[in-house]
């Protein structure tokens, strides 16, 4: 267990102990010199968030791996192995926060700290962090704390969401990109969310727009089977369902809550999916996430908070506005769902259809909350979500502020994380994928092609899995 704050940091500031004697947090408002036997770093201004508007955090799953190899790095460093790690973050309270997200990341995946635990260490004399806010224009009525972030990040290892011995930096920080498909899985072989495609690739009023011929290849490599499209129709369905895919339209106004029939059928398609599904609406944010957010809730009992912790820590920007409340709203209702659902199962166990118990887990086929199966649909005549005055949406404008941001250079070149700290990890760090509670996963074949053209990424480990 840590000790409690100690003092003697800079300019009379307090320092919380992580690892007793050996890794320390600390919140400085003058650079300190360095010692003989301290080092101190921050990652202030290079692990950076990239806002949409006045959303500030938290920093992405990317950024939690990279911070957690840097620490695992310097802990097992020769030259440092006499000398007490600190790391520092400065006046700026916004990157306090982030830095304070990745400290108690860093607990709770590596250090087995509970999320109180973990947010205990980083609440030292007066210290208090500002809560994370959504990314929609204008004020914000409701907020994640560093504490749901902690949970989500303790469940989402329990559930088997991510695992840092497979993870792929390269490939998570390559798709996130417009410009290469602008995509995220955010529970492994179960959900992907995407922009919307187009009807043809081009670069169209500052942002990529990308055929659904373009994704194809990518999604029948990790096994999407199903598209759902919450938007206008901007392309034609048949392009998907003619390459083999189930495709589905649900369609509700940018910026919106889905209605009560849009949620239980969109439950219902995802638990009768035979793989992955593919989700979308303009950005692929507010409306992909919310549902995606109410899946989460209902099968793995997460809050209504955590589950918005967990897409955003995925995919950033996500679960917007209004779509948020509308969450805290469903939660009770999701979870009775849930354990109505589960009891259901439990009956297929026990009863004459146990042989394809492990087939219902997997894909539910023929059932849903309703107990309806899922009929063909046709396709559905367009939708309209435009703003009636200038006819430009949230979701165009958060496609528009994503594609236009500029590649940032690393403090530290991608090529010796890779071939330093990342290899390290994967040979001497904590065994994550043995540890109590999480799933194993099946590893992604190293020799997938994708559609989106990079240069030269490693297949040697596989995103999420």
């Amino acid at each position: 267990m840590p000790r409690g704050p100690q003092p003697g940091a800079p300019g009379g500031a307090r320092v919380a102990e992580v690892i007793p004697d050996r890794l320390c947090f600390a919140i400085l408002y003058s650079r300190p010199k360095s010692a003989s036997n301290e080092h101190y770093f921050s990652i202030d201004n290079e692990l950076e968030y990239e806002n949409f508007y006045a959303d500030f955090g938290p920093l992405n799953l990317a950024m939690v791996y990279r911070y957690c190899c840097k620490i695992n790095k310097k802990l097992k460093s020769i030259t440092m192995m006499r000398k007490k790690i600190i790391h520092f973050t400065g006046c700026d309270q916004r990157k306090q926060a982030n830095a304070a997200f990745l400290i108690g990341c860093y607990m709770v995946i590596y250090l087995g700290r509970t999320p109180e635990e973990a947010y205990g260490v980083l609440i030292f004399g007066d210290t208090s962090y500002i809560p994370f806010r959504d990314a929609a224009y204008g004020s914000c009525s409701f907020y994640i704390t560093l504490l749901d972030c902690f949970h989500a990040v303790k469940k989402a290892m329990q559930y088997g969401f991510f695992n840092f011995n497979t993870f792929n930096l390269d490939e998570y920080e390559h798709y996130e990109k417009a410009e290469n498909g602008d995509l995220n899985w955010i529970i492994p072989d179960q959900f992907l969310a995407f922009c919307g495609p187009h009807s043809r690739s081009r670069l169209e009023s500052g942002y990529h727009q990308h055929s659904p011929e373009t994704y194809i290849p990518y999604f029948k490599s990790n096994n999407v089977t199903t598209i759902i499209r919450l938007n206008k129709r901007m392309y034609d369905a048949k392009r998907f369902t003619d390459a083999g895919f189930d495709h589905h339209d649900l369609f509700f106004a940018d910026g919106s809550a889905p209605t009560e029939s849009i949620v239980k059928e969109f439950l219902d398609i995802c638990e009768n999916a035979e793989g992955a599904i593919a989700v979308h609406c303009k950005a692929g944010l507010g409306r992909t996430g919310t549902l995606i957010a109410c899946y989460i809730m209902k099968h793995y009992r997460m809050t209504a908070a955590e589950s918005i912790a967990w897409v955003r820590i995925c995919r950033p920007g996500s679960v917007i506005g209004p779509q948020q409340q509308f969450l805290v709203m469903k939660q009770a209702s999701l979870w009775l769902e849930g354990d109505y659902f589960r009891q259901k199962l439990r009956g297929q166990e026990n009863g004459p259809h146990r042989t394809a118990f492990s087939r219902l887990l997997s894909g539910v086929d023929d059932i849903s909350i309703n107990g309806v199966e899922n009929e063909d649909r046709q396709e559905s005549e367009p939708f309209s979500d435009d703003d009636e005055v200038t006819g430009v949406t949230q979701g165009d404008r958060l496609r528009a502020l994503k594609s236009r941001r500029q590649s940032k250079t690393h403090a530290i070149p991608l090529a010796v994380i890779l071939q330093s700290s990342v290899q390290s990890c994967k040979t001497s760090e904590p065994n994550l994928s043995g540890s109590a509670g999480i799933t194993k996963r099946t590893t992604r074949s190293a020799s997938r092609k994708s559609s989106f053209k990079s240069p030269s990424i490693s297949r040697t480990k596989t995103v999420l899995r």
